[in-house]
């Protein structure tokens, strides 16, 4: 993948928190709110580029991928504290 281009932008300070609020709903940051945004423009418009890369996959991991490290956590022992293991039963 090639190196990604930086460029400086100056926006209105509402016009940024309204793209701040609207990327933090859809789990982004607002450097990728904008980039999605400029890309669905584009396309819109019928002058998004072919060659054009895809976006970084970025966020959580799949749900298969997170329901596998749960099902090892849970085969582990207990890892807490002998201060908070339940006591055994006394005779």
């Amino acid at each position: 993948m090639s190196e990604r281009k930086k460029i400086l932008l100056r926006l209105d300070p509402a016009v940024h928190d309204a793209l701040a609020r609207w990327a933090g709903d859809e789990l982004r940051s607002t450097n990728a709110q904008i980039e999605v945004l400029l890309r669905q423009a584009l396309g819109q418009a019928g002058r998004l580029p072919g060659n054009v890369g895809s976006l970084p996959r970025r966020g959580r991991p799949p749900k298969q991928a997170t329901e596998a490290v749960e099902a090892v956590e849970a085969a582990e022992p207990s890892q807490e504290p002998p201060s908070e293991r339940p006591l055994p039963p006394s005779e």
